[in-house]
């Protein structure tokens, strides 16, 4: 499938009185299906059962879930939409607290009518909400094409690639982050192998990953996670992407369960080890990556998989969505202002500002 057909993660349809149509990535990859969220709970619950998921994504789709709770609001009383504003503003923020996009597009989307409230009435202020979730939708794409453009270069002819999670257009507004690299890499006519972890508790990388780069013609081989350091032993590997949730002001760099040891794993085979995100995915006001705050999910996530109970009743189960690999362990962060290497603060502050 071309980039220009891929179907559309997340869109707003109609003015302000619209509503958000987005993938359904809960049913991929046996049915795709879009689901329709017309109130600020609806959008809520899609971030939080991850129906749309991946940083960037949860960014525009909180952006766009504002301007649903903001549909309707008329009060003219002096402070009232701002006071909603921030009501809305901030039970998107519980969707979800790692993906740092979440809480850098609903600040953006506060900020952007703060100093205007007490001269434009609550449907002109709405309006500009909108307009500004459009912009933020846009950018992402604009953004993640850059980040293809700034990676591509490290693909080469006949590579093995290994990836986690997801990291491409159902992640993004368009064309992914760790996935951007490889498409820009396959439209220059380069050949070459990906390896597509599982991804587990979840499946993201059998569900999401190896359906999205099989419907662009891209060469893909699933393996469970635990293959990961037979796969490399055996040569099979030249090169790791992976995307990012949180990334901190040293490097330090948040993404799906797993991915620290697939670094470690990397780390041990010589092999070099890349992030790909974008600069809204950086948090300056985090030193190291032990600040980063990880998502706990639902314990039933391991025990009772896609329906199917796998564990014995009543057992203790540790559930964090995402870890922590250091900034030591990669060997570059390919972004859209750049390439980010060595990674460490400075050179991390120099980039992204």
């Amino acid at each position: 499938m071309a980039p220009e057909q891929a179907p559309r993660t997340i869109a707003w349809v109609g003015g302000t009185d619209g509503f958000i149509r987005l993938i359904d990535q809960t049913q991929l990859p046996t049915r795709l299906e879009y689901r329709d969220c017309r109130t600020v709970q609806e959008i809520w619950e899609a971030i939080r059962q991850l129906r749309v998921r991946g940083a960037p994504a949860i960014g525009v789709a909180a952006a766009m879930g504002v301007v649903l709770g903001m549909q309707g609001f008329t009060d003219s009383q002096r402070g009232a939409y701002l006071h909603k504003l921030h009501e809305v503003a901030s039970y998107l923020r519980t969707s979800r607290p790692t993906a740092v996009n979440l809480f850098w597009a609903v600040e953006r989307m506060e900020r952007c009518v703060r100093d205007l409230s007490e001269e434009k009435r609550a449907p002109q202020l709405t309006a500009l909400l909108l307009q500004e979730a459009l912009a933020i939708e846009a950018e992402d794409r604009r953004t993640c094409r850059a980040i293809g453009e700034v990676g591509a270069h490290l693909i080469a002819d006949g590579q093995g690639i290994l990836t986690h999670c997801n990291a491409g257009g159902l992640a993004t507004a368009d064309y992914g982050t760790a996935l951007a690299v490889l498409f820009r890499a396959a439209e220059l006519g380069r050949r070459f192998q990906v390896y597509a972890d599982e991804t587990r508790p979840l499946l993201q990388g059998a569900r999401l990953t190896a359906w999205e780069l099989q419907q662009r013609g891209i060469d893909v081989t699933l393996i469970c996670d635990s293959m990961a350091a037979q796969v490399m032993k055996e040569g099979r590997v030249q090169t790791v992407i992976v995307g990012a949730d949180r990334i901190a002001v040293n490097g330090d760099t948040a993404n799906k369960i797993g991915t620290y040891g697939v670094a470690l794993l990397a780390r041990a085979h010589d092999i070099p080890f890349y992030v790909a995100a974008p600069s809204s995915t950086f948090d300056l006001t985090l030193p190291t990556g032990d600040a980063i705050p990880i998502e706990q999910r639902d314990p039933r996530e391991i025990t009772h998989g896609f329906g199917c109970q796998t564990a014995p009743e009543g057992v203790n189960v540790y559930n964090p969505a995402f870890d922590v690999t250091p900034a030591s362990l990669i060997a570059g962060i390919i972004t859209e202002r750049g390439l980010i290497q060595p990674v460490n603060k400075e050179t991390v502050s120099a980039l992204i500002r």
